[in-house]
């Protein structure tokens, strides 16, 4: 599903209303209709629980949207109260349309002239913001302004049409009042700012309601980026032999570890377990080789020759790794490795010469950047996964601010290089080299904690070996990564959370796929 700026979604209406013929008031029904059985279907409104549901709606076409939504309840035995920001006269056409339509249905309805206008709307359930949509630009003013302060003041469950009113649509970030959301119900497709901090703090769960807006009117707009869902990352997983032994279902060879870091070679081992390799092998350094194999019990380990016994890989291990390489599926390489001069040697050679699919982070990341010819050299399938200040010292370019730069400069590179690169942060986004883009909307803060980016190591490396491509084994990745993330500061909370909760999590974020 691709991302729109509010420009391209206002092209796609202009598209569908004028070359298509399709009535914006059909367009208005179905996304009225549309977030309406969602509420109802989902159970985040039950007419035989809950006592009543305010929709308050704006002069706009967001405020029409909001005057469907309410029809559609009220038929479904809902008890909505209607307010909008009037005069009516001030409604625009298709909003002025559906104003009259909820009349006719015998809606509470109530113009509001200032808040003390809404009743005591403490004792309502829900409250359905219509007030500003996803052209909204600027600040909210006067009495729109007050109307949002006063929605976030209740403590009621708020859900938005299209976007939280007061929010931009394109940058995720507000200017003065800007309603706090718990759920967001997207028009026709998804806007960047809902994925973007702080908006998506602000946008609460996101689902996406079509409106009828016919699949030849978005190919015509040329989007670009995609926006990683569930039900994408489920139909790009490998299928599972319910037959098959543990060689069918991949071997990874997981270079990592050294002295002081052999906790980012155990994650990355554990994490690629439990993403369902049959097979992984950490080829350490022999100083901590011990170590290691009394803290892994599933995965095995593969002493390599160290520096003096500093258990830090020696370059003369080249040849053993290499050899190892060629008796699996797919390599993991970087956790944990250290920075020593001839590790970083090592790395280079490496990866120059590797056939097998790839996984590159942490140390190794670092390792080449001081030699970037050594991606040009490598002909196997790559993913790279640097975090900001990693792509910094690969590129020499800052991570622009502005999402589509970003978008821009991690496409460059991936183009350049012929890799799939993921870059950490948020939001995650991955590029691939045949102009491929996504945005991954799962993840939370609890994330950034030490040993993160080795579980991600660890998932993708698995995928890789289990026979996904590099952007698919990236894209699920990372999104398996956020929703087990996701689940464990639910659990946990953000703030408590390690790394080793997300290993934990994994098989509760498979098993969601599966439903």
């Amino acid at each position: 599903m691709y991302l729109v700026t509010s420009e391209s979604m206002r092209a796609i209406d202009r598209e569908a209303i004028d070359r298509h013929k399709i009535p914006s008031l059909d367009l208005m029904e179905k996304a009225g209709q549309g977030i309406a059985e969602r509420l109802l279907i989902h159970n985040i409104i039950d007419p035989a629980t809950d006592n009543k549901v305010a929709v308050i709606c704006g002069k706009g076409n967001n405020g029409g949207d909001g005057f469907v939504v309410a029809r559609y309840l009220h038929e479904a035995g809902v008890n909505v109260c209607l307010f909008f920001i009037g005069p009516v006269k001030e409604l625009s056409k298709d909003a002025s349309v559906n104003y009259n339509r909820a009349v006719k249905c015998g809606m509470p309805l109530t113009e509001i002239k200032k808040v003390a206008d809404f009743d005591d709307i403490k004792n309502y359930s829900h409250i359905i913001d219509a007030v500003f949509g996803t052209g909204f630009k600027g600040s909210p003013r006067d009495l729109s302004a007050e109307v949002i302060e006063f929605i976030n003041e209740q403590e009621t469950a708020v859900i938005a049409i299209d976007m939280p009113s007061g929010l931009n649509a394109d940058k995720g970030t507000h200017q003065g009042a800007v309603i706090r959301a718990d759920y967001t119900f997207a028009l026709a497709l998804p806007k960047y700012g809902l994925f973007l901090f702080p908006g998506s703090e602000l946008a609460g769960v996101v689902d996406i309601v079509p409106i009828g807006i016919p699949d030849e009117v978005m190919k015509k707009q040329k989007l670009q980026h995609q926006l990683i869902s569930a039900e994408l990352v489920a139909k790009k997983l490998p299928e599972r032999d319910p037959q098959g032994h543990k060689g069918d279902f991949g071997k990874l060879l997981a270079i990592s570890g050294s002295t002081g870091m052999t906790g980012a070679a155990c994650l990355c081992a554990n994490s690629a377990l439990r993403a369902g390799c049959g097979i992984v092998r950490v080829g350490c350094p022999q100083g901590v080789q011990t170590v290691l194999a009394i803290k892994l019990t599933e995965a095995m380990t593969h002493s390599l020759p160290d520096i003096a016994k500093r258990g830090v890989l020696a370059l003369r291990s080249l040849g053993e790794i290499r050899k190892l390489s060629k008796e699996h599926d797919a390599i993991a390489l970087g956790p944990g490795l250290g920075l020593h001069h001839e590790t970083q040697e090592l790395v280079r050679r490496f990866v120059a010469n590797n056939e097998k699919p790839i996984v590159v982070d942490a140390d190794a990341l670092t390792a080449l950047s001081a030699d970037m010819n050594t991606l040009k050299e490598s002909k196997a399938a790559m993913v790279l996964t640097p975090h900001a200040g990693e792509f910094e010292r690969l590129t020499g370019v800052t991570v622009p601010d502005e999402i589509q730069e970003r978008f821009d400069s991690v496409l460059d590179f991936a183009k350049n290089y012929n890799i799939t690169l993921l870059l950490k942060g948020s939001p995650t986004i991955i590029a691939c080299p045949n102009g491929n883009c996504y945005l991954n909307p799962t993840g939370n803060h609890g994330m950034a904690t030490a040993g993160s980016g080795d579980v991600l190591t660890g998932i993708i490396g698995s995928l890789l070996a289990q026979g996904m491509t590099a952007e698919d084994a990236a894209v699920c990745g990372a999104f398996i990564q956020g929703t087990a993330g996701d689940m464990a500061a639910d659990a946990l909370t953000a703030r408590a959370m390690i790394a080793g909760d997300m290993i934990d999590f994994l098989p509760e974020a498979f098993d969601a796929l599966d439903d």
